[in-house]
């Protein structure tokens, strides 16, 4: 029987070339007769003619037929991504281990970088610009210090890496919600609105700080949910829902409802720098659309942080504006979800009919 040669084209693999697909990576790599050198999948130069492109699997095998490594996408080493995502964490430690805010200059400099390549680079891999990223991880220090009542405010402060009083009290809103003394008070004399209401769900609750939506939670027993916003700030107070705060409710029931219309609201957004950037990763996931666990972790530059990625999920307080029933498990399996799973194949079967 003659044997039918399959051209390149029609090669499984050549769809990965085409595509520059990452999750290739590892599995094959492909040679160019016209340059000499063999590439990852991924790579990111112009894409060869199908007529000049041989497939290895290895890179010995490529190297066996005489091809050389390609300097730009390094198949033999760490790619151009995986090389920006270490340099990026690195920068990360950085940030968290400085006493004061580190400048961009400084930051770029040391990742040998130019200060707008290595903001660019940091913000698609983090969801967060360098700044930002340092502001979070101050604030989840400066909880962290309001926590414990043996300390002070102002030792809080300093503890943190805000460098006076001034400057700290000047974003205590953005950074709490409230100024640091209700905080470390349990929201003591800070207004947080709130309100009930009912949906294909079951009951829902929203509340709001000076700052934005600080929760949005779902569930059986409207009471439960109430207790549970106590639990959270016990000196806090909170206001019962007046006809202008209904309206908001009754805004993001409409969202729970019909999810294409979008929830365009302020979130008042407490959680560590790790978390908050998980978070922002959750909102990037459209309407009608799932990613894995191990995705997300990929879209941060955390490959490996699988588990860090479904804590932090499972510590989202706003649900539905921060889209966390989207995480599902590598094959498709709903996993755990705060307000319940059967809440969240309802939400997913929701955004895919809408």
């Amino acid at each position: 029987m003659e044997q039918v040669k399959i051209t390149t084209e029609r090669d499984p693999r050549w769809p990965s070339v085409i595509n520059r697909d990452a999750a290739a990576d590892g599995t094959f790599v492909y040679a160019v007769k016209s340059t000499g050198v063999y590439c990852r999948p991924s790579c990111p130069s112009r894409p060869a003619k199908p007529k000049n492109v041989t497939f290895y699997a290895t890179c010995a095998d490529a190297e066996a037929a005489g091809y050389r490594a390609c300097r730009r996408c390094n198949p033999k080493g760490p790619s151009l991504s995986e090389a920006i995502a270490a340099v990026v964490a690195e920068a990360c430690r950085r940030i968290e281990d400085a006493e004061e805010p580190l400048k961009l200059d400084a930051l770029a400099a040391s990742a040998g970088m130019s200060p707008f390549y290595f903001h660019r680079q940091f913000k698609a891999i983090t969801g967060l610009t360098p700044k930002a990223y340092g502001a979070a991880d101050r604030a989840k220090k400066v909880r962290a210090e309001l926590a414990d009542r043996k300390t002070s405010v102002t030792s809080a402060i300093y503890g943190a890496g805000f460098n006076s009083n001034s400057r700290f009290y000047e974003s205590s809103n953005e950074v709490l919600g409230m100024t640091p003394t209700a905080y470390k008070q349990g929201g003591k004399d800070a207004d947080i609105r709130f309100a009930v209401g009912q949906c294909s769900l079951g009951a829902i609750l929203v509340a709001r700080s000076k700052k934005g939506i600080c929760a949005i939670t779902l569930g059986d027993n409207p009471d439960e949910l109430v207790r549970d916003l106590q639990d959270r700030f016990p000196n806090a107070n909170l206001i019962g829902a007046d006809r202008e705060f209904e309206r908001l409710v009754a805004q993001v029931v409409g969202f729970v409802e019909a999810p294409r219309i979008g929830l365009d609201l302020p979130l008042d957004v407490r959680g560590t720098a790790f978390q908050q950037r998980v978070w922002q990763a959750l909102r990037g996931i459209p309407a009608g659309k799932t990613a894995s666990y191990a995705e997300v972790a990929r879209r941060i530059g955390k490959p490996k942080a699988v588990r860090a990625v479904a804590q932090a999920c499972g510590a989202n307080k706003i649900a539905v504006a921060i889209p966390c029933h989207r995480v599902v498990k590598n094959d498709g399996v709903l996993s755990g979800y705060r307000w319940g799973v059967e809440r969240k194949r309802a939400l997913i079967e929701k955004e895919a009919k809408a």
